[in-house]
């Protein structure tokens, strides 16, 4: 049976202009990997409605997960609930649940719940929210879209909440062998390779040190038996 499938939405200006180094692409794909949960795509849109609500829909239709980060802050650029809510046609408005998660966290900490951090409480209709350890903000989840925080810690303890709740299946094993060959001398072999073994993935990566060529291997699969004896083979064909 396939593994279940995601994609992400990463929103924001800023890693579009080169600002912001994304941090969080790299850590939910290892974190869906781990569960079974095969990552097809990513797309980064900046803070534009159109861009966010086209995206949504579509990654919504086409995968059986979404999860977007950033946009979901006290600023006037933070549009990512209202454009989540527009997608797919549904109010949206301050949340009592979500009012008073944040009035128990400024009242301990001494801050002022003014109309910038209760901008953080509106929550498109229907929704359900994701617990946020590190800020109190709540994320949200609408349909199969998961709505988090752009800033790395909050995005990994949100992630962390919601990984329990969802359906995964099986684990990809995955095997690196370094071959100090260019990829032109491997061609041919490691497609024959691949066609022996249809169900894993091979990915050749080129590298080169010291004035030398050389070539990482990556097999990938869910079944680890196959994966180990892909590797064998390749270990017997690098020669």
């Amino acid at each position: 049976m396939p593994n279940p499938t995601a994609a992400m939405l990463v929103i924001g200006d800023e890693i579009l202009s080169g600002r912001t180094r994304d941090a969080n692409m790299h850590f939910l794909a290892g974190q869906l990997t781990e569960a079974g949960i095969d990552l097809r795509e990513m797309r980064v849109v900046s803070d534009d409605p159109a861009a966010i609500q086209c995206a949504v829909r579509a990654l919504s239709d086409a995968y059986g997960y979404v999860f977007t980060s950033g946009g979901i802050g006290p600023t006037h650029d933070d549009i990512t609930a209202d454009n989540i809510a527009a997608a797919f046609n549904v109010p949206i408005d301050v949340r009592a649940d979500a009012r008073a998660i944040l009035a128990t966290h400024y009242d301990r900490t001494g801050l002022v719940m003014n109309a910038a951090r209760l901008r953080m409480a509106r929550i498109p209709e229907g929704a359900s929210l994701i617990d946020n350890p590190v800020s109190a903000a709540p994320g949200f989840i609408l349909r199969n879209v998961y709505v988090m925080a752009g800033v790395p810690a909050i995005f990994e303890a949100m992630v962390a909440s919601v990984l329990p709740t969802l359906t995964g299946g099986a684990p990809l094993t995955s095997r690196n062998l370094t071959i100090h060959r260019g990829e032109g001398d491997i061609a041919a072999p490691l497609a024959d390779l691949a066609a022996r073994y249809p169900t894993l993935s091979f990915g050749s990566y080129p590298f080169q040190r010291d004035g030398a060529y050389g070539t990482n291997v990556v097999i990938r699969g869910q079944d680890a038996g196959a994966v180990e004896a892909a590797l064998a083979d390749l270990v017997t064909l690098a020669g």
